[in-house]
């Protein structure tokens, strides 16, 4: 794969981006999510690596992502029932 298809393939929409800083304004401020050894993360700061389209900003789309389809697929919801 050439350096320009690999580049590509990490633009994130600003679509989706919008959607993954729409759901994750709804967080409480005070809320700090951790990412694997990257960090410890603030809701703003988190909105931030959205927009700047960083590492850190494309695992929380793909995190958004996989959550909205196992949503749709009903994965979610066999999970919680199973509960």
């Amino acid at each position: 794969m050439t350096e320009e298809a690999g580049q590509q393939k990490k633009e994130i929409s600003e679509e989706l981006k919008d959607l993954v800083i729409e759901r994750l304004d709804v967080l409480p401020s005070h809320v700090r999510i951790h990412i694997g050894s990257v960090g410890e993360f603030t809701r703003e700061q988190l909105i931030e690596c959205v927009k700047q389209g960083d590492e850190v900003g494309q695992k929380i789309v793909d995190i958004e992502l996989s959550f909205l389809r196992a949503l749709k697929e009903g994965v979610l919801l066999e999970q919680l029932n199973q509960n």
